[in-house]
């Protein structure tokens, strides 16, 4: 009977366990929290680093996330879509920078404000990016020596 008891409670244990788990991912993912806001556009040279879900952030604020990523088959440029938090209106004139949280961190997606007082429209795209950079070619820049010119 003892060991019918402490089957139950371990279960019930590991079931409650399972459950904070996807409540605390749920929340970490922004799921339950309606995702309201609007689309923009940019183009990267190099999206490296960002995939669908990376956090889009204005001044280390997360206040979107990366929807969408397709290659251009003309330019050979990554075509990046990304939600923006209603509420938040960004001058016409900002800028998207694929950014690194460090060394061995992730990468995300900055946003630069501008100074226009024109605002992007739900749709509208990004002309001003930097794409990410990489660090092996950096290292071998500076193993080599950098440019011979």
């Amino acid at each position: 009977m003892s060991a019918v008891r402490t089957e139950t409670f371990v279960g019930a244990a590991v079931v409650a366990a399972a459950a904070a788990f996807l409540l605390y991912s749920a929340q970490f993912a922004s799921v339950g929290q309606g995702g309201s806001g609007y689309g923009l556009n940019a183009s990267f040279r190099s999206i490296e680093g960002v995939s669908v879900g990376t956090d889009v952030r204005l001044a280390g604020v997360k206040i979107g996330t990366v929807t969408d990523i397709q290659l251009d088959p003309q330019t050979f440029r990554a075509l990046t879509t990304f939600s923006v938090l209603d509420g938040i209106e960004l001058p016409d004139d900002s800028a998207v920078v694929v950014s690194s949280e460090g060394l061995l961190g992730g990468n995300f997606v900055e946003i630069l404000p501008g100074g226009s007082p024109f605002n992007f429209e739900a749709g509208d795209e990004i002309e001003d990016t930097q794409s990410s950079v990489s660090l092996i070619s950096l290292l071998l820049k500076f193993v080599s020596g950098g440019d011979d010119d």
